[in-house]
């Protein structure tokens, strides 16, 4: 499978580019790879629709915003197949996108001095867009995971096949637009003729009528219906980050464009330890001997228990750091590590011989804090108010 290339430099444009500027960018490449002008040129019609893909993700605040933190993985990780070439024809992109070419192009046909562009606007619908909550454990979080979830949603009618009228086959061309979902009429003005293209009233842009609907759907074409969908959790997403599956939403009316899903990560809280970034924490509590006399002492691991030495004389607060036991980029740079943050227990209740045995300890002179004890508190304290 090839490797997506970075949507600014498929419309060539930076990163900081307004949408107004990707707007232009976009229509700059329809026009160049419009696969009317490409006729049978694959080559063309790729970059059409690769062109398409990039505009729909860099025109939606949102979705730009996504990219720009994750990547493509924060776009389509959890999608099989996602984006335009997960579903959506060349007529879906020409009926979301043609409105960016005005009237003029008569919703992306129309291109007046090539031949073959004459293809009207017709509407097509949309189906909305599912939400849904995925929660995740911190070691789903390192390796990624497939989960299937059941959700409601509409779904094609089975008995018309999703087009609204009985058996599939009461459907016809409109006699008013001719199928092609507008009307145009010319009228006479003082500045001389002007021409008007405008949603046709009879069939609402969709450029076919029903003569009789399907009763199971009452001609929408679409019934409420569960589904089992399988998601594609990529690793190192993070909570509050939000995935999309192209085309797993609700289906349309009456043959439209689906919509997508959207998949909302929520993590799961550790019993043990704190995530920080791609870091995890674990606070470590060892007794005031193990701190005195070291030794080893075992904690806790994203996906099991590791050792770790406690050197003798290991005072409070220190840190330990175990490489690469963290987790890893949402796009692949690299892996967090887990820092083991060393506490000195204190006894709180103490027999009377234990606290015999303390206060004959304490009148040794080991027992007396060094200057570099002293400088290493007093440099921790300073850098926190740095």
């Amino acid at each position: 499978m090839a490797t997506k290339r970075d949507y600014y430099e498929v419309l060539e444009v930076s990163k900081t580019a307004t949408a107004e500027e990707i707007k232009k960018a976009y229509r700059k490449k329809a026009i160049q790879f419009h696969p009317d002008k490409n006729p049978g040129d694959a080559t063309a019609e790729e970059k059409f629709k690769e062109a398409a893909e990039a505009y729909e993700v860099l025109s939606d605040q949102n979705k730009r915003a996504r990219y720009d933190q994750f990547g493509h993985a924060g776009m389509g990780g959890a999608a099989s197949g996602g984006g335009f070439g997960g579903g959506m024809s060349m007529e879906d992109i020409f009926s979301q996108f043609g409105d960016i070419f005005g009237g003029h192009f008569g919703g992306f046909g129309g291109f007046g001095g090539f031949g073959g562009f004459g293809r009207p606007g017709r509407r097509t619908n949309r189906g909305s867009d599912l939400r849904v909550k995925v929660k995740l454990d911190l070691k789903e979080i390192l390796n990624g995971v497939e989960k299937k979830i059941k959700v409601k949603k509409y779904v094609a009618c089975s008995h018309c096949n999703g087009n609204g009228s009985e058996n599939g086959n009461s459907v016809s061309s409109c006699s008013t637009c001719n199928g092609s979902g507008v009307v145009t009429r010319v009228q006479n003005t003082i500045l001389g003729q002007m021409q008007t293209t405008t949603t046709c009233p009879s069939c609402n842009g969709e450029g076919k009528t029903i003569s009789k609907k399907c009763a199971h759907c009452n001609g929408d074409g679409i019934v409420l219906d569960e589904e089992v969908i399988s998601i594609k959790i990529p690793a190192g997403v993070e909570e509050g980050m939000q995935l999309s599956m192209s085309g797993k939403g609700n289906a349309a009316r009456r043959g439209g464009v689906n919509g997508d899903l959207l998949i909302l990560v929520e993590e799961e809280e550790d019993p043990n330890l704190i995530r920080d970034h791609n870091d995890v924490i674990y606070n470590l509590f060892v007794s005031f001997p193990t701190a005195a006399l070291g030794g080893t002492v075992e904690v806790p691991t994203i996906e099991g228990v590791a050792k770790v030495k406690i050197d003798p004389g290991t005072q409070p607060g220190k840190v330990l750091r175990l490489r690469n036991k963290g987790l890893p980029t949402i796009n692949g740079y690299g892996t967090g590590d887990e820092l083991i943050n060393v506490n000195v227990y204190i006894p709180e209740n103490l027999s009377d011989a234990e606290k015999k045995k303390i206060a004959e300890m304490d009148k040794s002179p080991n027992f007396a804090p060094s200057k570099s004890a002293r400088k290493s508190v007093f440099n921790k304290f300073r850098k926190m108010f740095d």
